[in-house]
């Protein structure tokens, strides 16, 4: 098997190219056996073109893409390997969130890559979202605004960082509460009016440390949709201990001004374009399809101790 690691320059704090090059050549230095090439992403959406174009040049080949950064590169690479049944999709973390490994593992256990090598291959869900896929999370409303300024503090000292979407839900709780959508969810009405966020996920955790879909299966062929209507800035305040924790669909306060349910398609629409996050990219239009794809690609896990 060939392994490709697809190295974001712009993941994470810093730039982690030499670390993970070194690291690469070292383990490769000692595995005389191992097929691996390096390939730095020079502008967004680079890693998406890139592996797209290897898997079309190499249609029969197996073969396994690193996402070496966060979520977005992580989704880039995903959208470039979906269809190529041959290829399986990793991630080695240097991103600001990794969110989407949290499902199997710590940052510690994508880091090691002797297991990485050696990982566990799953066939898991990917969300199509208009023209674009989605492995984690989609979220709109407030979510959407918290991470648009966690992208544009991302690499601000203090705020920035690990801190980056805390530093968004204080800024967006005075900007974005009430926030007006029509759903509807597998073909029936689902909600018509303003809310606060709604998360449509095959992942659980979403902006570092937020377990907004705690009952999700990424492999089940259903996405959760957890919607919060708009609610009081004391209620919303009580609220995120528990957001983080993934308790707050068991609290009954809460059940009243949340709507849940598990779906395949999704439809969303407003008179005005409004953002919409994939894995912490943002995309604007005023109407969206999020379609679940079930097993679309293989996702590989590090191995256990």
């Amino acid at each position: 098997m060939k392994h490709l690691f697809i190295i974001n320059p712009c993941a994470g704090k810093e730039d982690s190219t030499s670390a993970i090059t070194q690291k690469v050549e070292a383990y490769a230095s000692s595995h005389p056996d191992f097929d691996y090439q390096l390939y730095v992403t020079q502008c967004p959406g680079d890693a998406t073109r890139w592996v797209s174009q290897w898997c079309n040049e190499h249609p029969a080949q197996e073969a396994r893409f690193y996402a070496c950064g966060g979520d977005g590169t992580l989704n880039e690479v995903v959208s470039g390997a979906i269809g190529h049944t041959s290829v399986q999709v990793s991630c080695y973390a240097s991103g600001s969130g990794n969110d989407y490994i949290k499902y199997y593992g710590t940052l510690e256990d994508f880091n090691d890559l002797e297991r990485l090598v050696n990982g566990t291959p799953h066939a898991v869900d990917v969300m199509k979202v208009n023209n674009r896929y989605s492995i984690n999370i989609c979220n709109f409303g407030f979510d959407a605004m918290v991470c648009k300024v966690g992208n544009d503090v991302r690499r601000k000292p203090i705020i920035g960082g690990k801190h980056s979407y805390t530093t968004g839900i204080i800024r967006s709780i005075f900007t974005s509460r009430s926030n007006y959508v029509r759903m509807t969810v597998d073909g029936q009405p689902f909600f018509d009016g303003h809310m606060l966020l709604c998360t449509l996920g095959n992942g659980r955790y979403n902006g570092g440390k937020y377990m907004c879909a705690p009952l999700s299966k990424n492999d089940d062929g259903l996405l959760e949709v957890n919607l919060f209507k708009r609610m009081s800035l004391i209620k919303f305040a009580s609220l995120i201990d528990d957001y983080s924790r993934g308790t707050h669909i068991n609290r009954p306060d809460v059940k009243r001004l949340m709507l849940y349910r598990q779906a395949t398609t999704v439809e969303m629409a407003s008179p005005d374009p409004f953002w919409l996050v994939i894995d912490g990219e943002m995309l604007h239009s005023n109407r969206y399809r999020v379609e679940n794809l079930h097993h679309a690609v293989t996702f590989v896990s590090p191995t256990s101790h």
